[in-house]
């Protein structure tokens, strides 16, 4: 009970082209529709805007109520086009738009994202403007954001969002972060990620993305491959009896060496999982050949220990 509504416009009657906006919604929609295993993710409807089938106000009104009014346990829209800024607010352009009249106001889909039955929300909005979604100061010092509801901007209440080489700068984060860059060791990749992966890439003079949420749990909004698989990490309470403690090794870990033992070695490869995705180190800080073979030791680091205790509670 997932679905998405992605939405794309290039051209306008009255305002510039964009270059890459339909594009992105393409990008975007295949990145949804699927976790990286192939499972079905976000049930999606893709729609972008043409001359003989334009996204006026009246469709993108129409859309919206079909997307919040039927009970879906978590709900996705993505919009990619042009953002505009007037004395009564931030809107959506749509094609229809005019300078006097741009389009739909941005608050307006936010006030559809509260009433909603969803269990989650996620707005993601690669346009200018799009960060005064909720914004206090413009409705009227409150912020009306309900529980369950976040946004991911791709620029400030009063920035604009960029292309370069026909796709949003935003955007494209996004789907890099989407397509494992901001996966945790499982796999899962949450909005709160996804956003602390794309500001770490823009500077100080880049466009600014904006993230509000009230959340009291993070759903991954895709799947990738984990770092460690679920089994492995199942394992270390059983590997490391302490969670501070050292696992003691010695040759018979090293597959290579005479002494080798099968049920030794195998613990070892685990080890070397666990030390690629950042969950164990050696104690003396050599590589782990060597700490076997020079019967050195191996500890969890914070994150492996994070995990250890996930696994003793029963967590994982």
């Amino acid at each position: 009970m997932r679905k998405a509504l992605i939405i794309g416009i290039d051209v306008y009657d009255e305002f510039s082209p964009l270059s890459g906006c339909v594009s992105d919604a393409k990008r975007m929609h295949q990145m949804l529709e699927r976790h990286e295993d192939g499972t079905r993710n976000y049930d999606c409807k893709i729609f972008t805007g043409s001359r003989k089938k334009p996204i006026d106000r009246g469709f993108l009104r129409d859309k919206w109520s079909l997307l919040f009014e039927d009970f879906a346990d978590e709900i996705l829209f993505y919009y990619s086009g042009h953002g505009a800024h007037t004395n009564t607010g931030n809107q959506f352009a749509t094609q229809d738009g005019t300078w006097t009249a741009p389009g739909i106001a941005m608050d307006d889909l936010l006030i559809l994202a509260n009433q909603s039955r969803a269990r989650e929300v996620v707005l993601i909005l690669d346009c200018c403007y799009s960060g005064g979604l909720g914004d206090p100061a413009v409705l009227g010092g409150n912020a009306l954001l309900r529980e369950g509801v976040t946004i991911l901007a791709g620029s400030s209440s009063k920035g604009v969002a960029y292309e370069v080489g026909g796709r949003g700068v935003f955007t494209e984060l996004v789907l890099g972060a989407l397509n494992g860059g901001a996966a945790d060791v499982r796999g899962n990749v949450s909005a709160a990620a996804i956003y602390g992966f794309v500001e770490q890439a823009l500077g100080a003079w880049d466009q600014r993305p904006v993230y509000k949420s009230y959340a009291s749990r993070v759903s991954p909004l895709r799947r990738c491959k984990p770092r460690v698989s679920n089994e492995i990490l199942g394992e270390l309470p059983g590997l490391f009896k302490q969670v501070r403690g050292p696992h003691q090794m010695d040759e018979s870990y090293e597959h290579s060496s005479p002494k080798a033992k099968q049920e030794k070695v195998a613990i070892f490869e685990k080890f070397k999982v666990l030390r690629d995705a950042g969950l164990l180190r050696t104690t003396k800080g050599e590589d782990l050949f060597y700490a076997a073979m020079n019967n050195g030791s191996a500890t969890l680091t914070p994150l492996g220990q994070f995990y250890w205790d996930l696994s003793k509670r029963n967590r994982i």
